[in-house]
């Protein structure tokens, strides 16, 4: 998305300021999570969505006013975050993980991507929205589902949806998960495989796994660490499928903050980036995130979000039932102990 200038600028503006009013009723909203819960049970990311639509329901007369300042946040400032991201991905963790785990992980996700696309046009989602999910389900939540959405040429109201379901699921695998271990008899190592390649967002997955033990934290924050950095050639995959690469130049096809990913990870990872400054920017790139969920949650039909809500909801745990089930048998076929 272009950034605006002149007259579109100006027209933008009410809508940017009314993300940032909701960005930091989001960010305040996660802190009184934490001081409550003592731990967030929603991130601001999501709350920005909610409050953002509840907004636009309850006390926006009229949308149209905000909409162009609410598409620069959901669009430019989002793209903006997935590059600072790469700031904070060191690719030398994937060499960490060692050779059968990444080929583990790698096959998950894979798999994950394409069989959770077709139960969600099975179910009956569109394809656009169906890749949506998967790649959620697959790869990390909200982040994964923001980053394919320009790519897959998906509406505000499947991306909404997309992250509102898994976000509540989410919260409940965090929830659940542990009670795997006595029922199983799994170690604490296998857990926190187990719960690396199966929850959402790098904070849930420390709400999930750290409580449990160190080991299990430091287990599934690596497998989760792997999972996240496929985003990005994941992201260039759908970039060539579905803009149909074969017929066009390839870097009209590559989206320019995906080639902005790649160049900040390789930065960091060759330590031109110092991981001081790498996690800087990291919060950096959240602070943009969640301000682009406040303009996506602007521009919710909360209708259309309702009409398709069971078919999301039915896709999302099905695609978490089988990485679930892909996550154990995985943990007992590499004896990992």
């Amino acid at each position: 998305m272009a950034a605006p200038t002149g007259s579109s600028f100006r027209a933008a503006l009410p809508g940017l300021a009314l993300a940032l009013v909701v960005s930091v009723l989001a960010w305040g909203g996660e802190r009184v999570f934490v001081a409550v819960a003592g731990r967030a049970l929603l991130e601001a990311i999501v709350l920005a969505i909610l409050i953002g639509a509840a907004v636009r329901a309850l006390f926006v007369r009229q949308p149209e006013r905000y909409a162009r300042g609410a598409a620069v946040a959901s669009g430019l400032l989002l793209e903006c975050s997935i590059v600072l991201l790469g700031a904070g991905s060191d690719l030398r963790a994937l060499a960490a993980a060692g050779p059968a785990i990444f080929a583990g992980v790698v096959v998950i996700v894979g798999v994950t991507l394409v069989a959770g696309t077709y139960i969600g046009q099975w179910i009956g989602l569109p394809r656009s929205h169906a890749l949506l999910v998967a790649v959620g389900n697959a790869i990390c939540g909200n982040s994964a589902i923001s980053a394919a959405a320009p790519v897959v040429g998906a509406r505000r109201d499947e991306v909404a949806s997309a992250i509102a379901f898994t976000a509540v699921l989410g919260v409940a695998v965090i929830v659940g998960l542990p009670f795997l271990i006595p029922l199983l008899g799994l170690s604490d190592t296998q857990y926190g495989v187990v719960a690396g390649l199966t929850v959402y967002a790098v904070p849930q997955v420390i709400a999930a796994a750290y409580p449990v033990s160190v080991a299990a934290g430091q287990a599934a924050t690596l497998v989760k660490l792997t999972r996240v950095l496929l985003l990005g050639p994941v992201v260039l995959a759908l970039s060539l499928t579905e803009h149909h690469a074969a017929h066009i130049r390839w870097w009209r096809a590559v989206p320019w903050y995906i080639i902005g990913f790649a160049i900040a990870s390789a930065l960091r990872t060759l330590d031109v980036i110092p991981a001081t400054h790498g996690d800087l920017i990291r919060d950096g790139a959240r602070l943009l995130t969640v301000m682009a969920m406040a303009g996506l949650g602007l521009a919710v039909d909360l209708p259309a979000v309702r009409r398709v809500g069971p078919r999301v909801g039915s896709t999302v745990l099905m695609s978490l039932a089988m990485m679930l089930s892909m996550s154990l048998v995985l943990v007992y076929l590499l004896h990992i102990a």
